[in-house]
């Protein structure tokens, strides 16, 4: 992980708790990130986003490559936010991987993280080695986004597992229901 340059990656981080925003921020700047811009709640998220997209040159950002965000905060939590950010008209990147921080990583609470397009989970408690695996996880694996009539986020089949039989979920270009979004 050390061969790793983090250096020209902007990360937007959402965590209520200042401690463990602190220690989010330290821990990637001990990766090597280059820019971390760590803000108290999900609307501040979408606050900094639209600021990003409309005033990139008055607050000094571009972009952000990719964000992190807690699940349980308060007034906007961390499944709001990622909802705003894959489904919303203003979302400045609707592509952009998300990764949900959260304690409760029953599977109900992880499928709906990926019912609603989270690209990585981050489970409490974490390490940085663990932060850095998702940070290479998503730039060594990009993972291609499904926009269906029912989902929209990035692929969650991560295995390539031999079909016996059809395929029931192959899908084309011009299969109901599907949209091609190239991004």
């Amino acid at each position: 992980m050390s061969d790793y340059d983090f250096d020209r990656v902007s990360v937007l981080l959402a965590e209520d708790s200042p401690f463990i925003r602190s220690l989010l921020v330290n821990s990637l700047k001990v990766l090597g990130v280059g820019n971390v811009y760590a803000v108290e709640h999900g609307g501040d998220a979408i606050h900094f986003l639209q600021r990003v997209k409309n005033e990139p040159m008055k607050i000094g950002v571009q972009q952000i490559d990719i964000v992190i965000s807690n699940w349980d905060m308060h007034p906007i939590d961390g499944m709001m936010f990622l909802r705003w950010v894959r489904r919303h008209k203003d979302s400045p990147d609707r592509f952009v991987p998300f990764v949900m921080i959260t304690s409760y990583t029953e599977p109900d609470r992880i499928m709906q993280a990926r019912e609603m397009g989270v690209s990585e989970i981050l489970a409490k408690p974490f390490t940085i080695k663990n932060i850095g695996e998702k940070l290479i996880s998503i730039i060594e694996r990009p993972r291609q986004f499904v926009h269906t009539k029912d989902f929209f986020g990035p692929d969650r089949r991560r295995q390539k597992l031999e079909i016996a039989g059809p395929e029931r979920r192959l899908l084309t270009d011009k299969s109901e229901g599907v949209e091609i979004i190239r991004g």
